[in-house]
């Protein structure tokens, strides 16, 4: 580590260097008052691409100096819980909070998310707003503050890693159904949900909060799950949030209603891919979740052929054997690191199990099993880093094969 300080000069931290890392570093960089900053780079990865005359500390221990540091901004790929008792920490949220001069819509929640915010966006730009969608479904919301007036609108798409620590809630809150996730990174659900919690904790009493809690879709009638382009009972549920949140926000009902009748769904959820010989295939591969696969699986009548499995994030599968048996599933096919856990959790559930050692194989076993009217989708229920470099790359894998 440099000691050519010279008095006075800030020494800056970016802990995490990914996407949402690396957009903060070329925003800093052309900011005033980090002109003299020294900055380092700190991440497990030893292999990263450091920007000339950056200090790294690169590997095991890569947190071992965290308290030199004037600032440590701690990107989403890093457990809060590692650095939450130094008080030098903040993150590229909280900063783009501190900084954005427009008006937040922040939603959270365990899935859902990214639709949710994906119709809001849409339908405020529909409306002529200048809205922008940030977060994991869009681009890291720094790379937008330059574009952002007081008249604008964020969408941010916020997840429990982001939402950890931060001091500042969105004007508007949404909060979706929350189950156990990420428990390979949390310490607890517990401290999972009190992240979540942040998203209307510190708001002030002009703010709005939505909870999916409140909504009564027995009793909306604005439009119907039939109306909707993508299926499933839960997609509904996102559609009614986004049309709550849009009408209360003063949007005309009617280009409310258009926009939400119109949407086709975001690429790997739940997305239709093709149909081959009346069997359609379906790519979910964004359910990293085993509650978003039983989503997927209700969403659909027909006898159905699942792909699953994956990297495990330490979530129990014991609610699919519940739910499997009732759900006219034809043959479940489990790849991954977890296809034995999950196997086991299904044991003597009367179901027709087969394992795969790779995506390909398991698409050719479905293929095979395959009739007319048969569905077959990919909804693993786990994430992906054991056998690809994320669910997107999962999902246009499956796309590719089908």
């Amino acid at each position: 580590m440099s000691s050519s300080l010279t008095p006075g000069t800030m020494k800056i931290a970016i802990l995490g260097f990914s996407r949402e890392g690396q957009s903060l570093y070329k925003f800093l960089k052309k900011q005033p008052s980090y002109k003299k900053a020294e900055f380092f780079i700190l991440d497990q990865d030893t292999k990263l691409k450091i920007p000339k005359g950056v200090t790294s500390v690169l590997g095991k221990k890569y947190l071992n100096n965290i308290k030199e540091y004037d600032q440590v901004f701690r990107s989403p790929g890093v457990p809060y819980h590692l650095v939450k008792k130094y008080n030098n920490i903040t993150s590229p949220t909280e900063l783009f909070f501190k900084l954005c001069p427009a008006k937040i819509i922040g939603i959270t929640g365990t899935k859902g998310k990214g639709t949710t915010a994906t119709l809001i966006y849409k339908i405020l730009k529909h409306c002529k707003k200048d809205a922008y969608l940030v977060g994991n479904i869009g681009k890291p919301a720094i790379d937008s503050l330059a574009k952002l007036k007081k008249s604008s609108w964020v969408v941010f798409e916020l997840s429990s890693f982001q939402l950890q620590g931060i001091k500042q809630s969105p004007h508007v809150a949404v909060m979706l159904d929350l189950f156990p996730d990420h428990m390979e990174v949390h310490t607890s659900y517990q401290e999972y949900v009190n992240a979540k919690k942040n998203i209307h904790r510190h708001q002030k009493s002009s703010d709005k909060a939505f909870f999916v809690k409140d909504l009564d879709l027995k009793k909306f009638k604005a439009f119907s799950s039939k109306d909707l382009n993508i299926p499933g009972e839960h997609n509904f549920k996102n559609a009614v949030m986004a049309y709550t949140v849009t009408k209360n926000l003063k949007c005309p009902e009617k280009k409310i209603i258009e926009t939400i009748t119109k949407f086709k769904g975001n690429e790997h959820r739940l997305e239709f891919i093709k149909q081959i010989k009346g069997v359609a295939f379906y790519n979910d591969s964004a359910s990293t979740n085993p509650q978003t696969t039983i989503a997927a699986v209700k969403a659909f009548s027909e006898p159905k052929i699942l792909i699953a499995g994956g990297y495990d994030k330490n979530l129990s599968y014991q609610p699919w054997g519940k739910v499997f048996p009732k759900a006219n599933i034809k043959a479940l096919i489990l790849i991954g690191d977890n296809k034995q856990k999950i196997k086991k959790a299904l044991v003597k559930k009367n179901l027709s199990i087969k394992t795969a050692s790779s995506l390909k194989e398991a698409v050719q076993l479905a293929k095979k099993i395959a009739v007319q009217n048969d569905v077959v989708i990919l909804s693993p229920g786990a994430a992906s880093f054991d056998m690809f470099n994320g669910y997107d790359d999962r999902g246009q894998k499956f796309k590719n094969l089908i």
